[in-house]
């Protein structure tokens, strides 16, 4: 074979290589979502990824006509894989709060919530008072992690160790490494209620509210928003409230009432 044959040949097959490699398809929307946040997203016995964020994300994908990647990322990751646009939306039980709201965008609420203080069964924690010299878990950067951090001197906390999900910080509760866990009530409900092991020791009133979170710089943010007042509208949002926490939200609730885009 001559050489400039050859070398042609080579070259045909570099750019097949290279070719080969890049994905024969990608979404419209990668939507990062902490795997494991039950009932917002997690894996069945099948492995599909599932729950309520999902369904709603999925919904609003399906009308705006765009097709949907789910990517696992840690809580944690979410913020910067939003900003640096690895992802196009976070999903996650993610509070809005004026802090985020410096720096990144949200679409109106769709869900209520407060922390909770869950414990063992046996355990004598029955007030965050109780904490006195004890290990609290938190879920690394929530809102729980905020208050446990804001709150360390006043309940006289020892220490606060970090988790990436709900699981293996009720592990380690089990196991006794920690004496309490701060987090999302909604999510410890549902977590908890086939294992009696478990209870909750106080709910903590943070008047939180959940969304879908992204870049200030989202193209179809507008076109999200619109389509969750539909939702709303329409009952679909209460509808996949009812069949993940089993009650039909209330009027007043962000599930039911089309609300503003939080601003600052």
């Amino acid at each position: 074979m001559n050489f400039k044959r050859f070398a042609a040949k080579m070259a045909v097959t570099v750019v097949t290589a290279a070719a080969s490699t890049v994905p024969a398809w990608a979404a419209d929307w990668v939507v990062g979502a902490n795997i494991g946040n039950v009932p917002w997203e997690f894996q069945d016995a099948s492995g599909k990824f599932v729950g309520f964020e999902i369904d709603l994300v999925n919904e609003v994908a399906k009308r705006a006509g765009k097709t949907v990647q789910i990517e696992n990322i840690p809580f944690n990751g979410l913020f910067p894989a939003v900003q640096s646009g690895r992802i196009q939306i976070a999903i996650s039980s993610i509070t809005i709060t004026p802090k985020r709201l410096e720096s990144l965008a949200f679409a109106q609420p769709y869900y209520d919530s407060d922390q909770s203080l869950s414990v063992l069964k046996t355990t004598k924690i029955d007030k965050l008072e109780d904490l006195a010299s004890k290990t609290v878990g938190v879920d690394t950067a929530s809102t729980g992690d905020i208050f446990a951090t804001e709150n360390t001197a006043k309940y006289k906390i020892a220490k606060i160790s970090r988790y990436e999900g709900l699981a293996p910080a009720m592990l380690d509760l089990a196991s006794g490494r920690i004496d309490g866990y701060i987090s999302d009530i909604p999510a410890v409900e549902y977590y908890i209620k086939d294992k009696p092991q478990y209870r909750i020791a106080a709910r903590i009133p943070t008047n939180e509210r959940y969304s879908f979170m992204y870049a200030k710089t989202f193209a179809d943010a507008a076109k999200v928003n619109d389509i969750l007042t539909t939702l709303k509208k329409e009952g679909f949002v209460a509808a996949t409230h009812k069949k993940w926490f089993g009650t039909t939200p209330p009027d007043s609730s962000s599930s039911v009432k089309v609300m503003d885009i939080p601003k600052l």
